[in-house]
């Protein structure tokens, strides 16, 4: 399993979602993703996941 990092933003920058969590591959972490976005209701916002290489795995601006 890996580390992923999920982060979400307001228009102004702030940080409003900053979490960890595990996967298996960078498949699995997209859905798992925007699994926790929606159901955060964050899904709308800019975000972001990176994998533990710093690869780019999901975003929205």
């Amino acid at each position: 399993m890996k580390t992923y990092k999920l982060t979400a933003f307001e228009l102004d920058g702030e940080k409003i979602l900053d979490e960890s969590f595990q996967a298996s591959n960078d498949d699995e972490a997209k859905g798992l993703g925007e699994k926790m976005l929606k159901e955060k209701g964050l899904d709308e916002k800019t975000h972001r996941c990176t994998s533990p290489e710093g690869k780019l795995i999901l975003f929205h601006r």
